[in-house]
């Protein structure tokens, strides 16, 4: 009974009466962590840049948005949706790299790692909807398509609306449960946050 109770007590998320059977801690510093998104984040963009440069009539400014895009897309794709259709990551005893991504980002909000339904829609609808549409906005700027702004601002609504819900629902909720306040973690509240912020500046592209 007490190894039943150590391993679904000893964690460092907050609250810490979370329960999570079978949990296996970050084995992967977050520095290293940040370190392998940031150079994957860069060759991506990088090979959109040189890649968008082979259309014709593409300016800075579409370079830029083609780059944002794809960038947007492939997190949207990729990170949010090991999270959303692999719901034990926590319990991996030889985790991905993305399952400690995700151990990582719930030291900023534990709703994450205790799969919160609200959370869950969320970002299910955001992975497997605007992801796509992200990679298809990129694709319309290229070949100039008509629909092209008019898909970026419905992308753009799209992730202001996800936002909006997101920190409603932290808040109804009870806010003191869910957003870290001791220092250790607070670099990952201030990832998750900066995270969720992002989404709304995209209408900021217009």
């Amino acid at each position: 009974m007490a190894g039943v109770h150590a391993s679904e007590s000893f964690h460092p998320f907050i609250p810490k009466d979370l329960i999570l059977p079978d949990y296996v801690p970050i084995r992967l510093h977050q520095s290293t962590i940040l370190g392998v998104y940031g150079c994957a984040s860069v060759l991506v963009v990088s090979f959109v840049w040189i890649l968008a440069g082979r259309f014709p009539k593409i300016s800075k400014v579409d370079k830029i948005l083609m780059c944002w895009w794809v960038f947007t897309g492939l997190t949207h794709m990729i990170l949010e949706g090991y999270f959303v259709f692999t719901p034990e990551f926590f319990k991996q005893k030889n985790p991905t790299y993305l399952a400690e991504v995700w151990k990582e980002y719930s030291k900023g909000d534990s709703r994450y790692v205790g799969r919160d339904s609200a959370v869950i829609a969320v970002e299910g609808i955001t992975a497997v909807l605007e992801g796509p549409a992200c990679i298809l906005a990129a694709y319309a700027i290229a070949t100039r398509k008509s629909y092209s702004h008019l898909l970026q601002i419905a992308i753009a609504l799209g992730q202001l609306y996800g936002t909006a819900v997101y920190f409603i629902t932290s808040f109804l909720e009870g806010e003191g449960r869910y957003l870290i306040r001791n220092s250790q973690n607070l670099t990952s509240f201030h990832l998750g946050f900066a995270n969720k912020m992002q989404n709304s500046f995209h209408l900021g592209l217009f």
